[in-house]
C-alpha cells in the first residue's frame, strides 16, 4: 500500500502557496481583497510665477518627497521651456529653462497622490549631525543659557527636542527665549539649538492637504532625527507628529524654489480631493513600479476578457465536484453543467433555463425521428448539431419579431455540448426510460444554477482574476475531494431504516 504522505504534502504546499500568493498580492501590491473599494487620491497642481528680466532662465523646483503619499500621475506644463526631472529619489525637482524670459512667466506642477498609510519617516542611514552654528555675540549667552535650561530638563535627544519645542511656545517664555525669537524664526531657532548639541535636524516644507483649497503656501516644519527615524515638529505651535492632511513636499534642506534669470519668484498651490477606484489605483502604482509585467491586465482588453471567463471555470468545476462526490448529484456529462453556467452569465439565469429546456425538448424530439432511420453515429450527432443550430436560429428570429431581447442571447450557448447533451438524454430514455432522463437533466440544470451563482457573484469573480493564487487553492481542495470514499449525502436515505431499528 503507497504512503499518502507526498500526496497531503503536496495538498498542503498548493494550498499554503495559493493564500501565500494572495495575501502578498493584497498586501504587498495592495490589489483589494473585496471588489468596489474606493480609495481617496489628491490632486494637487503647484503654480509658479516670476518676472523674466530678459536673461537666459533656469527654475528649479522641488517635487514631493513623502512616504506617506505615492506619486500616481505627475506632468508639467510649461510653453516654450525645456523640462527635466532629476532622477535623485530623495532630491527630486522639476528644472525648466529656455533661453530668454521676458515679463511674467508662469509655470505649472500636477501631481497625483494616493495615501499609502505610512506614518513613520524611518532613515536609510545615520545623518551627519551639521556643525554647530556660531552665534552672534549679542546672542550668544542667551542661546548657551537657555539651551543649558532645556537641556538639563531632557534625558535623551527626543526629549531635548520635545521640551525645547515646548520652551518655544510656552505662555510665558523666558527672556532669553524671547531675545532668540527677536531675530530668527521658530524653526530655525529650534534647528539651530538642536545642531549645537549634536542632534541632526533639518527644516522642511509641508502642505496641508484641504478639499478645494487654492493658493495655499507650504508651511515649515522641523525633522529631528533618533534611533533610525525621523520626527516631525511644528515650532510654530509647539506641536508634535504629522496631521493627517499634512503632505511633506521638501525634505531635501535646501530650497524649494530656485530661479536664475528672474525675480519676484512665488510658488502657490491648489488641491482638489477625489474618489478612485482601488483596484485601478493599485495597477496604477504597479504600472509605474514596473511589477505589472507578468499580470494578465498586460494583455490586451479582448484576451482579458476573454481570461475572465476562463478563470472561473475551475470555480464551476469545483462546484461540480463537490455535489457529485460528496453529495451525490446525477447530471448528464461531467462538466457539461460547467458550460452551461458559463452560457447563462451571458444569458442571465431565467432566460439561459427556459432557453436550455426549450432547445433540448425540441432536440429530442427531433432525435427520436433520426433513431427509427438507424443513422450511423457521426452522421447523427452531425445530423443533431444542424438541427440545433436550426432550433437556435429559429427561436433567435421569433425573440426578435416578437421583441424578446432577452432571447437573443441564446447563441451563447454551447451547440455542440447540446448536441451530445441531446444524444445522451435520447439514448438514456431509450436504455432506463423518461424517469432517468428528468433526473439526470434536473440534476445537471441545478448543478448549472448552483455553478453560475456562484460564478456570477462579484466577488469570485474579482478572486479568480485578481487573485491567481486562488487557483492553487481549489486545486488542493480538488484533489482532497478526490480522495473521498464515503457515502454521497443522497445515500443516506437508503440507510435510514436501518438507523430507527
Amino acid at each position: 500500500m503507497h504512503s499518502k504522505k507526498p500526496f497531503y504534502i503536496l495538498v498542503a504546499l498548493l494550498f499554503i502557496s495559493g493564500i501565500a500568493a494572495s495575501v502578498y498580492r493584497g498586501i504587498e501590491h495592495k490589489v483589494p481583497f473585496l471588489p468596489g473599494k474606493q480609495v481617496q487620491s489628491w490632486a494637487v497642481d503647484a503654480k509658479v510665477r516670476f518676472q523674466g528680466t530678459g536673461e537666459p532662465t533656469e527654475v528649479s523646483f522641488a517635487l514631493p518627497n513623502d512616504p506617506a503619499f505615492e506619486v500616481l500621475v505627475e506632468n508639467a506644463t510649461s510653453p516654450g521651456y525645456g523640462l527635466t526631472i532629476s532622477d535623485d529619489p530623495q532630491n527630486r525637482r522639476a528644472i525648466w529653462s529656455v533661453r530668454q524670459a521676458q515679463g511674467q512667466q508662469d509655470l505649472y506642477y500636477k501631481v497625483t497622490l494616493i495615501p499609502t498609510g505610512i506614518t513613520t519617516i524611518e532613515a536609510d542611514e545615520s545623518p551627519i549631525a551639521a556643525a554647530p552654528y556660531i552665534w552672534p555675540a549679542a546672542e550668544k549667552v542667551a542661546a548657551e543659557q537657555a539651551i543649558a535650561e532645556v537641556w538639563a530638563k531632557s534625558a535623551t535627544n527626543l526629549s531635548f527636542a520635545q521640551q525645547l519645542n515646548k520652551a518655544l511656545n510656552a505662555e510665558e517664555r523666558s527672556q532669553n527665549i524671547e531675545l532668540l525669537l527677536s531675530t530668527n524664526s521658530a524653526a530655525r531657532l529650534f534647528v539651530r539649538m538642536l545642531n549645537n548639541k549634536g542632534i541632526p535636524a533639518q527644516e522642511v516644507s509641508a502642505l496641508y492637504l484641504e478639499d478645494q483649497r487654492r493658493r495655499q503656501q507650504l508651511t515649515t516644519f522641523v525633522e529631528v532625527y533618533n534611533e533610525g527615524e525621523w520626527h516631525l515638529f511644528n515650532p510654530a505651535d509647539g506641536s508634535q507628529g504629522r496631521p493627517d492632511n499634512l503632505l511633506l513636499w521638501d525634505r531635501s534642506g535646501k530650497s524649494t524654489l530656485d530661479v536664475i534669470g528672474g525675480i519676484n519668484s512665488q510658488v502657490n498651490f491648489s488641491m482638489l480631493q477625489d474618489t478612485r477606484s482601488a483596484l485601478a489605483t493599485s495597477l496604477d502604482v504597479m504600472k509605474n513600479q514596473g511589477t505589472l509585467d507578468f499580470s494578465l491586465y498586460q494583455l490586451p482588453l479582448e484576451e482579458q476578457s476573454l481570461f475572465k471567463g476562463i478563470l472561473l471555470i475551475p470555480i464551476g468545476v469545483l462546484m461540480v465536484v463537490f455535489l457529485r462526490v460528496i453529495v451525490g448529484l446525477k447530471t448528464s456529462g461531467t462538466f457539461m453543467p460547467v458550460l452551461i453556467a458559463l452560457a447563462f452569465i451571458q444569458t442571465t439565469l431565467l432566460t439561459g433555463l427556459i432557453g436550455f429546456i426549450l432547445i433540448v425538448a425540441c432536440g429530442l424530439m427531433i432525435r427520436a425521428y433520426l433513431s427509427d432511420l438507424n443513422l450511423l453515429l457521426i452522421s447523427r450527432i452531425s445530423a443533431v448539431i444542424i438541427v440545433v443550430i436550426g432550433i437556435i436560429g429559429l427561436f433567435t428570429l421569433l425573440s426578435y419579431k416578437f421583441g424578446l431581447s432577452e432571447g437573443l442571447t441564446i447563441t451563447f450557448f454551447p451547440m455542440i455540448i447540446l448536441a451530445w447533451t441531446i444524444e445522451r438524454m435520447s439514448i438514456l430514455w431509450e436504455e432506463e426510460g423518461p424517469k432517468e432522463v428528468v433526473l439526470q437533466g434536473g440534476g445537471s440544470l441545478f448543478v448549472a444554477t448552483l455553478a453560475y451563482l456562484a460564478m456570477s457573484a462579484s466577488w469570485v469573480q474579482h478572486w479568480v482574476f485578481n487573485f491567481l493564487g486562488i487557483h492553487l487553492v481549489i486545486l488542493a481542495v480538488v484533489l482532497l475531494l478526490g480522495q473521498y470514499t464515503g457515502y454521497r449525502l443522497l445515500e443516506l436515505r437508503r440507510f435510514k431504516p436501518l438507523a430507527g431499528e
